[in-house]
């Protein structure tokens, strides 16, 4: 019975990569079934025992807007136990309000590298946005909160096609100009291919940004995500986000499949030597559960192959 990849280190690569776990916030936000708000909770605390160390809890967005994200405040508490940083989003002053009532301690604001996806999705200019987000991450910076910055749409727009280079680098400055620690790249529906990721990692290098504070967000719409991956890897990019089972995608981009799987991930982390505290086995059965509380299969192929062969 094959458990784990064989280890075989490729040179050039970092030695441990930290997993932002989004399967709770990024993936749940687009199912159409309700899912309770225990069963979150546990999902979160699975993901955690499996050793991730950062897991997306939830969206304090309008109900309206993502409704299955709705019961943030009566989720967030039920974490107070878990034994990882647990970042939420934020939309907006108010959203951030609901957040550091709860005692949130790492806040993520979510922007647009185009006009048509900012208009779509914040119903604002990429500029309105920008000044939007201004007070939001000065002040959760002045409460000690850790801010990470979504960047959208980073290499094609459903609307606008491909996305120009110098385009993405000019917002991801101004979102770090405001105040960000990190940020996460989006390859929101999934077009991005490993030149292209390259090419955009060393014009953000070029104009100042340091690789120590991206992270990358790669959806598998066209095959490409792992692939764009070791790409980032190999540029030194240590910061990636997946979600467990590979669950979610853009609610407000209709061509977006699903996130990047963790466990895809972790066997491809697995098989290179490189770090990440996981324990696969106990990740995959954590999907595995979730996926019977959605009432179907998990679409991650690892996942899959590993439950199968049990």
């Amino acid at each position: 019975m094959i458990g784990l990849p064989m280890s075989v280190p490729a040179p050039g690569l970092p030695a441990r990569v930290r997993i932002h776990e989004v399967g709770a916030r990024d993936g749940l936000q687009n199912e159409k079934t309700a899912v309770p708000t225990e069963v979150k909770a546990e999902f979160v605390r699975r993901l955690a025992a499996s050793g991730l160390t950062t897991i997306e809890a939830t969206s304090f967005v309008h109900p309206k807007w993502v409704p299955q994200l709705a019961d943030a405040e009566q989720l967030f508490p039920l974490l107070a136990d878990v034994d990882a940083a647990l970042p939420v989003l934020v939309p907006n002053e108010r959203g951030l309000d609901r957040a550091l009532a709860l005692g949130a301690t790492r806040i993520a604001v979510f922007g647009s590298a185009t006009e048509t996806f900012a208009s779509r999705n914040l119903n604002r200019t990429v500029a309105e946005s920008l000044a939007m987000f201004e007070p939001v991450v000065a002040r959760a910076r002045e409460g000690g909160a850790h801010v990470r910055g979504y960047l959208s749409m980073c290499f094609g727009d459903p609307w606008e096609g491909a996305v120009p280079v110098h385009q993405v680098v000019s917002v991801a400055k101004a979102l770090l100009d405001l105040g960000c620690d990190e940020l996460s790249l989006g390859d929101t529906i999934g077009v991005a291919t490993p030149g292209h990721v390259q090419a955009l990692l060393s014009a953000l290098n070029e104009a100042g940004v340091t690789t120590d504070r991206i992270g990358v967000h790669f959806h598998d719409t066209y095959g490409q995500a792992l692939s764009n991956t070791l790409a980032a890897l190999q540029h030194g990019v240590t910061t990636v986000d997946a979600s467990a089972g590979g669950l979610g995608g853009c609610p407000y981009a209709k061509s977006a499949t699903g996130n990047l799987a963790t466990e895809d991930l972790v066997w491809m982390l697995d098989g290179l030597g490189i770090e990440t505290g996981v324990d696969l086995a106990a990740l995959t059965a954590t999907s595995v559960w979730m996926a019977e509380q959605l009432g179907r299969p998990s679409p991650s192929r690892t996942v899959r192959a590993l439950s199968h062969k049990e």
